[in-house]
């Protein structure tokens, strides 16, 4: 029997979408990238924002209408946040959520032998919950590997659902991520992305720390590169940066999350930094590495936002200058503590303040891209395009070349002559 998998949200689930696909191949299924040719839909759920839930939804009516009598199996973090809420899933045959993938073979045999609908949602434990034991080395069309070494958040932003969805901070041991970073080495990758839902919180459980993780990656031989996923500005010290950057395959491209450069905003989210701790570790960042880019994600309109808190969070994008910034209006989210604040303003106001913000980091991408013409980069490619190699710098700058030969896979060195529509070409040397 054919399956295919739909992935929504972050690199975690995308991370955890390639481990189901090794489990369903590994117990006999077979992958279909048509939605014709599947038997089997999964659907590996997101629930940030209440948009998210409604794709997956419109996603799961979709496929029933398409296929009467194939299995729809949801997972993530959609049903597992909303384990009460199982009529939204009634048309799926298998609901379970996202603290224990191994049980889908098993759950889609015992479907197709009873067609009787199964619903396994084990809540995470509070106090003591292990890391789930997954392992992957080999992604679909990618040039760039992921781990997952860490899951689950203990901070509870007042906005966020995902503590709820992922429980708390639990930690890959370091010698399971030697492990896997050595299979994958093994399998031909040169780059591999540490993620997390908090990565900064790795180690916090387990006496270890972030440091030790990407030391771990860095003794695989055959990786020359190592990202980590998207960082929460905390436990990131000056001593932690100073002995990241020692560590040679380390890329330095950090997407810091910000949320919100006005102090007060920052209060109200319940985030666990001030804007001025916040520019201090960016100082700190350009004072360890040359050409660093640092990125981030800007929420406008939260709760209770004035235009002089608006004001001040803009002040404070333009003068960090970052590489790149994700610009999004604040939506509300049953369940957390923002839903119930006072103050929540009107879409027309926030679509205002994303769209004068948008067009305020449009101009620090610009910046930033223009610094690198006249660099010379070593760039991992990973796509052609008429004829054009795409690829990625150490700092994550896109660079199109044109090459005689397949290049899909390897990094090499390029002088970066131009930029255009916020990509940069160079040549090979």
């Amino acid at each position: 029997m054919f399956f295919k998998i739909f992935t929504f949200g972050c690199k975690v689930n995308q991370y955890e979408s390639e481990y189901i696909r090794h489990l369903l191949t590994g117990a006999g299924y077979e992958y279909s990238e048509s939605d014709e040719n599947a038997d089997i839909f999964i659907i590996n759920s997101c629930t940030v924002t209440a948009v998210s839930d409604k794709k997956c939804r419109q996603l799961i009516h979709k496929l029933r209408r398409q296929k009467e009598n194939a299995v729809i199996l949801l997972c993530g973090c959609m049903s597992q946040a909303h384990p009460d809420k199982l009529n939204d899933f009634s048309q799926c045959d298998i609901i379970i959520g996202n603290s224990d993938h191994t049980v889908i073979p098993q759950y889609i045999s015992e479907f197709l032998v009873n067609r009787k609908q199964i619903v396994d949602i084990t809540p995470h434990d509070r106090e003591r919950e292990p890391f789930e034991k997954c392992k992957v080395s080999r992604f679909s069309e990618r040039t760039r590997a992921y781990i997952k070494i860490e899951d689950g958040c203990s901070r509870f932003c007042s906005y966020c659902i995902i503590p709820y969805a992922r429980g708390r901070v639990r930690s890959k041991a370091i010698s399971d991520i030697s492990e896997e970073a050595q299979l994958i080495a093994q399998s031909g990758y040169k780059e591999i992305v540490l993620t997390g839902i908090n990565l900064s919180l790795y180690g916090t459980d387990t006496d270890s720390n972030l440091c030790e993780a990407v030391e771990a990656v860095a003794e695989a031989k055959g990786i020359e590169r190592i990202r980590l996923g998207s960082l929460e500005p905390e436990y990131l010290d000056e001593n932690v940066l100073r002995r990241l950057s020692k560590v040679k395959a380390f890329c330095p491209q950090f997407h810091l999350s910000l949320q919100s450069g006005c102090d007060k905003t920052l209060k109200d989210m319940n985030r666990n930094y001030t804007s001025a701790e916040y520019a201090k570790i960016v100082s700190n960042i350009r004072k360890f590495w040359q050409n660093p880019a640092i990125t981030t994600d800007v929420m406008v309109g939260f709760a209770g936002e004035s235009e002089e808190d608006f004001n001040a969070s803009l002040d404070f994008v333009k003068n960090i200058g970052f590489a790149k910034v994700h610009v999004f209006p604040y939506s509300k989210r049953e369940g957390t503590k923002a839903f119930e604040m006072s103050g929540h303003l009107t879409n027309a106001v926030k679509t205002q303040r994303a769209s004068v913000m948008g067009n305020s980091v449009e101009e620090s991408r610009d910046n930033f891209l223009l610094t690198q013409i006249g660099k010379t980069s070593k760039v991992l490619f990973e796509t052609i395009t008429d004829g054009k190699y795409f690829g990625l710098t150490e700092n994550y700058t896109p660079v199109v070349v044109e090459s005689d030969k397949d290049i899909r896979g390897e990094i090499l060195d390029v002088n970066i002559l131009s930029l255009k529509c916020e990509i940069c070409f160079g040549e090979l040397i």
